[in-house]
């Protein structure tokens, strides 16, 4: 096990450029808790990391792919043909209902507040008329990953969504 996540995180240190602030292990990481949350083989989500994807998007990728029906393959070659998570959720019916993250209703929603402002507001039976952004799409699923890796509570993570870090660099910081 502990040669495997060695080898791992050696494999996605090789091959994956440093974006942003993101550090080479806070991704490694970041992509361990990808893997652990969707219950794949860590090398599985190094394959999509070589995709040139950014890497806050894989968990988007494994989420539509696995609530759709469609392969992670081909929801990457639309992602790089220039679709939007916005228009790939609509297209295979994976709405807003199946994105949202319960919280209290009087926890502040960060970047998130315009999405929980419709949720409150709309009935539960017409959340999937809830249209969302691409980067709302990314930090709904992102929210749900890092909460539930981490034990927090929702309400704390989407709190933080509006700091502008990447998700990869909010987990490291969560994750202290």
């Amino acid at each position: 096990m502990r040669r495997s996540l060695l080898i791992f995180m050696f494999l996605v240190a090789s091959v994956t450029p440093v974006t942003g602030q993101e550090s080479t292990a806070a991704k490694a990481d970041y992509l361990s808790a990808v893997a652990s949350f969707f219950s794949l083989p860590s090398n599985e989500v190094s394959i999509l990391s070589e995709w040139e994807i950014p890497a806050d998007e894989i968990p988007v990728v494994l989420f539509v792919a696995r609530r759709s029906g469609v392969s992670p393959e081909a929801l990457v070659a639309l992602r790089q043909a220039g679709r939007s998570w916005s228009e790939l959720t609509a297209r295979y019916g994976v709405g807003s209902s199946a994105l949202h993250v319960p919280v209290p209703d009087d926890a502040h929603a960060g970047a998130l507040e315009r999405v929980y402002d419709g949720y409150r507001s709309t009935p539960v039976a017409r959340w999937g008329n809830i249209r969302l952004s691409h980067d709302e799409v990314v930090d709904m699923v992102n929210v749900r990953l890092i909460s539930q890796s981490l034990g927090l509570p929702a309400a704390r993570v989407i709190g933080e969504t509006e700091t502008g870090t990447s998700h990869v660099d909010l987990y490291a910081r969560l994750r202290g």
